[in-house]
């Protein structure tokens, strides 16, 4: 993939996930990589944003991006300091980081989660929700990327869970577990 973030610093997240922890939580315009087989990879509270989340079963790299917006020119300056917050310049980021730690796009199992449209009836007219997640399955798409598996759209928060020793995403609604995939 091509972007002009390529060159942009790792978020902390993706630098804490190097340390030997157990658990890297992954915020709002964040990513993380990992190689940790006890490890699990975890964001909360999707809404309209979208986890791309990665995983090689040979390489037993995980990987998970939670981007905000579909596009960087919503808010270039934005863009410019935290790349990871849009599905055109994060989703290249979250490969390139990746592939440094043995992904390789051939294996790369890929599973969105997110996209919801929450909130007032008027913010959810705008459907960043559905945007986020064309624009992510869209970029995938142009790079030869096909999604496996997703639990995309309605109207709840998610909260998600990536397993680095096999790649099962757990996703959780409020308390209970709505989905496995």
């Amino acid at each position: 993939m091509n972007v002009a973030a390529a060159v942009m610093p790792e978020t902390q997240a993706s630098a804490a996930s190097a340390a030997a922890g157990r658990k890297v939580v992954v915020g709002i315009g964040e990513f993380a990589v990992s190689t940790d087989p006890g490890g699990v990879i975890v964001t909360h509270a999707l809404g309209s944003c979208i986890a791309v989340c990665l995983f090689d079963p040979v390489a037993k790299v995980a990987a998970m991006l939670h981007f905000l917006l579909p596009e960087a020119q919503i808010n270039a300056d934005r863009a410019r300091a935290q790349p990871a917050a849009f599905a055109d310049t994060g989703i290249p980021l979250l490969f390139q980081s990746a592939y440094k730690k043995g992904l390789e796009k051939k294996r790369v199992i890929v599973k969105l989660a997110g996209g919801a449209e929450v909130g007032e009836k008027s913010a959810s007219s705008l459907q960043i929700g559905k945007r986020n997640a064309l624009a992510a399955k869209n970029l995938l798409w142009k790079n030869g990327i096909l999604v496996k598996d997703q639990d995309v759209g309605g109207t709840m928060a998610r909260t998600v869970y990536l397993s680095v020793q096999d790649g099962r995403l757990q996703v959780f609604n409020g308390r209970e577990q709505t989905k496995e995939l």
